[in-house]
């Protein structure tokens, strides 16, 4: 019964995966796209090529530039590094964000990271900086634009370059990663001389801005219980940090970074904390970085810092020792941004982080992972047949190239995807959640699946189709996307005695279709109305 039940849950999972999506593009014509928000407004906010910020509707995929930053800077040959593999000097258009309560027209504010000139000719230096754009409501258009931080350190690879702006004890800030600058010694070992000069050696360095999570103000100042006063830095110690997350519920900020070969990770950043690159990779003392386990023996936090720490990752991708010089070889996924998924309306991913990744490889694939949490913000463990993460869309790489963001509609079932390499470039990718055999919310009615009572407090029926009498398996999840074990006591009845009160999800496996039901668990006692 056991192997039968587990065939089951297989089933269920790989029939989600593969039927439960539509997939489109929208006809919006881009150019080299880098960031995707959906915005309050109801649109789509990217950044493209150029300095350019852009304003598509999803509806029909209409873009609208609405601004143009006139120093955009791509770089000077002057500034190549003839020693490395990759030896253009870095510049693009980057994150985007807006500001939390952009809604309100006090402060409709837009921020994006691009490639500007902070030299003088015939010497330029191509560096970074965050402008800030004002939002007219009435206008619908951009109505002054300020500098906000400049100067941002440049290098010939690993940029970071991701801003979110997010709420935290009621305080906005603006976070914005950096990632070391740095060409890594393994792929490129001549491109620095000595290679002391890496910049890579300083991401622990309170110095340096590099391989950094930097927290400003809204209107780029500094705030001031950052870890150092004067100072911008939040976290260190990142090798390529491309990714920033947040997890309003619990005011929780994760970030999603490349390792090299080995060692993707997500992190939760903690104030003023030490990730350890380059001297610790992924997971502490697993053996996948030579030295890593002497280093975290006796690493010595530094006094300015208050209970300075190194901390590990949450995920580590690929955790082990690669040896191989050939990059398709290298189980590294290439993860990109991200995004907390806390919405119902696709009930297996509420609570869960989304991760877009880069690599098509000998044993991966450019895709999402989804992965899902616990109530406390950390990643749950994963089991057969319920791994965690999931994987989607990795069928569809050829169709949706490198996946460089992520945005999710305010229903939740939509899923806008871009890319900027690989098979047909600069598009939008859309996934529609595919609710025609499923029943949620007014399709409820429409398949007759009804559950009663509801609430309920120790057992509850399911009542309607004729098929209901060949449920093969029920899975029931929590309004946190949380799995909880739960039998038949016959072919209609299910016992919820063990459950905890609050909101849950019922899926069903029913004549191939899979359905979801929603109902209430009530407190203890008998008062219902309550609920």
């Amino acid at each position: 019964m056991k192997t039968f039940f587990s065939f089951i849950l297989f089933f269920i999972f790989s029939t989600i995966n593969a039927q439960s999506f539509i997939r489109t593009e929208l006809p919006t014509a881009l150019n080299n796209p880098w960031e995707i928000t959906y915005g309050p407004d109801g649109y789509l906010w990217l950044t493209e090529y150029g300095g350019n910020v852009v304003r598509v509707d999803p509806n029909n995929g209409n873009k609208t530039i609405v601004f143009t930053a006139s120093d955009y800077y791509d770089g000077s040959p002057t500034e190549d590094n003839p020693l490395c593999t990759h030896l253009s000097i870095g510049s693009g258009t980057l994150g985007l964000a807006l500001h939390p309560d952009f809604m309100d027209s006090l402060n409709s504010y837009i921020y994006f990271v691009y490639s500007y000139n902070n030299g003088t000719a015939p010497s330029p230096s191509t560096k970074f900086r965050i402008k800030r754009l004002k939002w007219d409501w009435t206008s619908n258009s951009v109505i002054s634009d300020t500098n906000i931080v400049n100067n941002i350190s440049n290098g010939y690879d690993h940029f970071g370059g991701r801003l979110i702006a997010v709420k935290q004890n009621n305080t906005p800030y603006l976070y914005f990663s950096l990632g070391d600058l740095g060409r890594s010694e393994d792929s490129d070992p001549n491109c620095y001389s000595p290679q002391s000069n890496n910049p890579n050696n300083f991401t622990q360095d309170i110095s340096t801005q590099n391989g950094k999570i930097h927290r400003f103000n809204m209107d780029g100042s500094i705030p001031l219980d950052n870890p150092i006063a004067g100072n911008s830095f939040y976290t260190r110690g990142h090798r390529n940090p491309q990714g920033l997350m947040f997890n309003p519920n619990l005011e929780i900020l994760y970030n999603v970074e490349h390792g090299d070969r080995t060692d993707d990770e997500i992190n939760v950043l903690y104030k003023g904390m030490n990730y350890g690159w380059k001297n610790v990779r992924g997971f502490h003392n697993d053996g996948s970085y030579t030295g890593e386990s002497t280093y975290v023996a006796n690493y010595s936090p530094n006094p300015l810092i208050l209970n300075d720490s190194l901390v590990e990752p949450i995920h580590s991708w690929c955790n082990i020792i690669d040896t191989s010089s050939f990059y398709l070889n290298w189980c590294t996924v290439a993860p990109y941004d991200g995004i907390y998924y806390g919405s119902t309306g696709i009930p297996q991913w509420t609570n869960s982080l989304l991760v877009v990744t880069l690599k098509d490889g000998l044993t991966t694939d450019k895709e999402v992972f989804q992965f899902q949490l616990l109530p406390n913000g950390m990643i749950d463990t994963s089991t057969f047949p319920i791994p965690n993460p999931k994987k989607y869309f990795g069928n569809d790489q050829a169709l949706n190239g490198r996946l460089r963001d992520i945005a999710i509609s305010p229903n939740g079932r939509t899923i806008y995807l871009i890319n900027n390499g690989g098979s047909t470039t600069d598009k939008i990718t859309v996934y529609e959640f595919d609710t025609t055999n499923i029943g949620i919310d007014n399709k409820i009615i429409e398949h007759k699946l009804k559950l009663y009572p509801n609430p309920a407090k120790d057992v509850i029926k399911i009542k309607g189709l004729s098929e209901s009498k060949d449920i093969k398996e029920i899975m029931v999840y929590s309004i946190l996307g949380k799995y909880e074990s739960i039998e038949l006591q016959n072919e209609n009845s299910l016992d919820i005695s063990k459950l905890n009160s609050g909101i849950y999800f019922i899926q069903l496996l029913i004549d191939k279709k899979i359905y979801f039901l929603k109902f209430v668990k009530a407190l203890a006692s008998n008062n219902l109305s309550t609920l």
